[in-house]
């Protein structure tokens, strides 16, 4: 009987841990994504990693929440490529926030970001860190809070 209920806990945890690795892979697609359009100037492209509501939230040196007042933030901060420069991400850690029943829905990514810049103002910064809180809806893996600093 021990050996039946081994078993069962490996058939269970197995596609467990298998789904909640593809979700993982999902959200790191998505950031690969987003930096990749970064990288070639597409503010557009890039705020597709975002979820399209008034509810996101981005907290920098302000708190703007509404995906138009964020989208509007970086483009007023990065008006052309110059100011965008490349983007890299570092030390990403992706953590599953399962419900009881084991679904993720929710993530938290936290990392670095630098960034290489040609057209660079003293006020600005080139390295930070972030947190993101995600959400799996039927568009896929978005965020819906960014803190980066």
């Amino acid at each position: 009987m021990r050996r039946l209920g081994w078993v069962l806990l490996f058939a269970v945890a197995i596609p467990c841990v298998r789904a909640q690795q593809n979700e993982e892979a999902a959200i790191r697609a998505v950031i690969g994504e987003q930096s990749a359009a970064w990288n070639r100037g597409d503010l557009d492209a890039f705020m597709q990693a975002y979820e399209d509501s008034p509810e996101t939230t981005f907290i920098g040196a302000q708190v703007r929440k509404g995906y138009r007042p964020i989208l509007e933030r970086y483009r007023t901060a990065y008006a052309n490529r110059e100011q965008m420069g490349t983007l890299t991400f570092s030390n990403l850690e992706v953590r599953l926030l399962p419900d009881a029943g084991g679904s993720v829905e929710y993530a938290i990514v936290t990392g670095n970001f630098h960034l290489d810049r040609t057209a660079m103002g003293e006020a600005k910064k080139n390295d930070g860190v972030f947190s993101l809180v995600w959400h799996k809806g039927a568009k896929g893996w978005r965020i819906i809070l960014d803190h980066t600093s």
